[in-house]
């Protein structure tokens, strides 16, 4: 009974957060979710759990694939290009982790994905000062935050 109500209760925290989360944000969230995903699938392959392992990697990949369609190459220039170049490789690795149940596979796709997600959260302050006409905010509770409840 307390874990279904704890359930409930972090997917209403998980909901809320997104609903009020502005597009920078709810791109941290994004990198934040596979991150977690990819975490959580490392423990699935410990414990030989590859129903789980397989549905957690899944939903990696279809983070990362998000990740890349919501690239703007016509603003984005050359870093747009190669993100997606780098998406692509970290989708085609994922595919070969779940294959061969490779742990060090999927910890070299976090790497990537934490030092994209260092980039971006290191951009926030100015896309607020952007899209606030340069008042920003000194609320970072959860700036570097790698959220464990994010379910996207």
């Amino acid at each position: 009974m307390y874990k279904s109500g704890a359930k409930q209760y972090q997917q209403v925290n998980v909901t809320s957060e997104v609903l009020d989360a502005d597009p920078h944000r709810l791109i941290q969230l994004l990198m934040e979710a596979a991150l977690t995903r990819m975490a959580q699938s490392k423990g699935a392959i410990e414990r030989k759990d590859m129903e789980e392992k397989a549905k957690l990697l899944g939903r990696v990949g279809e983070i990362i694939q998000t990740l890349q369609s919501s690239l703007d190459h016509q603003s984005g220039g050359d870093i747009a290009s190669n993100l997606d170049r780098l998406y692509d490789y970290m989708i085609r690795r994922l595919l070969e982790a779940t294959r061969h149940n490779d742990v060090d596979m999927i910890d070299e796709i976090m790497g990537l994905m934490l030092e994209v997600k260092t980039g971006w959260d290191g951009i926030r302050e100015e896309y607020l000062r952007g899209a606030h006409g340069g008042q920003v905010s000194t609320d970072n509770s959860d700036s570097g935050r790698l959220g464990s409840t994010i379910s996207a």
